[in-house]
């Protein structure tokens, strides 16, 4: 019997998980690595570390399983620059949480402007996106040698697909997170490339999501072909078989993340969300999606157990918001670093409002869980106005979709039904998916749609005049927030 292995080199850590062809896991391996903060606002890794810990889970995981095929997904976004000769990185990564790139963007603002960005790459100009991290360490001690075909630039796909493989490529997920990828092209713009001053020469080629890339050449997975890579969030969408336009997933953790399938042509946003590619398998046509960031969601619940001291563990605060029927009128906007989509307003900070006397810590247990449900409204209110893309479902993934308040929550608010897959980890099945597809392990999607099956579906209960009403207070509680910094 043969499996299909899955890398996922994330943001606090990298696994490696074994599936077999039902879709079910075999074996699983994890390693954390190091968070470095030099300075406020800079967050990095150590590349080096990270391959290490890379290599000790795979040969966890896989021991003597008879691999078909493996395939990577990744944290978006953190940026690395290698040396071509020696393989060895020339700084460390800058992680996509970090905020160092403002002089960065205003030069790409002034060299080629927001809107053209935007038009061409479905990005905003953001610290959050891998092309001003490159530029930034372009500008700190490395444009000469780049220029000089020296040094190679990849996210974290491309690190690993060249340290198995040594080949120098990314997918077309990755690289449309890069500010620098023209999403009609599938192809490094070179305008924005000529006018941001990056050298051609050290970007990795881009390849479809789902294809051979080369085989491996070293341990356990030595000779197994490395056959596909997608960042993280699209990985999801691709392990929850969002394969139709209007299929759409969230995955809920420290942040959340809600992706759209838009079908093969992208929809540009006009309310505030990107747009990103959702996969491309071989070389059939591109998938493109909306996506909705919310950045603070499970964190707001970690925030409650590590900072307030309302509840001791994360699991209490549904028991908690069950100790009464409602908020009590009041709201929690958990606008603690700015808040993403739609509003992506970095003035913004926190709030609790609508306190009285009445309020016991479950209302504000039960606010906080509501918190994220509304944020969820949102994004999705956003993509509707984006297209004629209707979401039909919403299936949902992620350590928040164990507490069943919330997610009863979100179908009151969506109108639609929240559906949970059995098998949660939707991030590694995406990415096995897709390399499985590359070698004929799986024969088509239709396959991986007869392997996914519901663990729950949640049907909207509240009714539709109580749901607009408590939108329209959470509405006010945002609009308290702003103009705050």
């Amino acid at each position: 019997m043969s499996y299909v292995a899955a890398i996922d080199q994330g943001t606090t850590s990298s696994r490696c998980i074994v599936f077999d062809a039902s879709g079910s896991i075999v074996s699983v391996a994890q390693r954390e690595h190091r968070q470095i903060f030099p300075r406020p606002g800079w967050v990095e890794h150590d590349a080096r570390e990270i391959w290490e810990a890379v290599r000790q889970v795979v040969s966890e995981a896989v021991g003597s399983l008879e691999i078909a095929a493996v395939g990577i997904t990744n944290q978006r976004e953190t940026t690395l620059v290698w040396d071509r000769a020696t393989g060895e990185p020339v700084a460390n990564a800058i992680v996509w949480q970090d905020t160092r790139t403002d002089a960065q963007l205003r030069r790409f603002d002034q060299a080629f402007g927001e809107k053209a960005f935007r038009q061409r790459t479905g990005l905003p100009l953001a610290p959050y996106f891998a092309g001003s991290k490159l530029a930034w360490l372009l500008e700190n001690g490395f444009h000469e040698r780049a220029k000089r075909g020296e040094l190679l630039f990849g996210t974290m796909d491309s690190w690993l697909i060249w340290k198995l493989t040594g080949r120098h490529l990314t997918d077309v997920t990755n690289a449309s997170r890069t500010l620098l990828m023209n999403l009609e092209t599938l192809d490094w713009d070179p305008e924005i490339l000529a006018a941001v001053d990056i050298p051609r020469a050290m970007l990795p080629e881009i390849r479809s999501s789902a294809e051979v890339y080369g085989e491996v050449n070293e341990g356990p997975l030595a000779g197994v072909p490395l056959a596909s890579a997608l960042g993280d969030q699209q990985a999801a969408l691709f392990g929850q078989t969002c394969f139709a336009p209007g299929e759409g997933k969230c995955t809920y953790g420290t942040g959340s993340f809600l992706l759209l399938n838009t079908g093969t042509s992208p929809v540009t946003s006009q309310h505030g969300l990107l747009t990103t590619v959702g996969y491309r398998i071989g070389d059939r046509p591109a998938v493109y999606a909306l996506e909705g960031s919310i950045a603070v969601t499970g964190s707001l619940i970690q925030w409650l157990r590590d900072n307030i001291g309302l509840i001791s563990s994360a699991a209490e605060v549904e028991e908690l918001a069950r100790t009464v029927p409602d908020n009590g009128g009041c709201y929690l906007v958990p606008a603690f670093s700015g808040l993403f989509a739609p509003h992506w307003r970095s003035d913004a900070r926190g709030a609790l409002v609508g306190l009285t006397g009445y309020v016991t810590k479950g209302h504000i247990a039960r606010a906080a869980l509501e918190a994220t449900g509304w944020q969820t409204r949102e994004v999705v209110d956003a993509m509707l106005a984006d297209g004629d893309t209707p979401l039909a479902e919403l299936r949902v993934d992620g350590g928040m979709t164990r507490n069943g308040l919330l997610m009863q929550f979100l179908a009151d608010v969506l109108r639609v039904p929240v559906v949970r897959p059995t098998v949660a980890e939707t991030t590694c099945l995406g990415a096995a998916y897709a390399a499985g597809l590359a070698v004929g392990f799986w024969p088509d999607t239709d396959a991986l749609r007869a392997n996914w099956q519901r663990d729950a579906t949640w049907q909207p209960l509240l009714a539709n005049e109580e749901v607009e009403r408590e939108y329209g207070q959470w509405n006010k509680a945002v609009e308290r927030t702003l103009n705050w910094v």
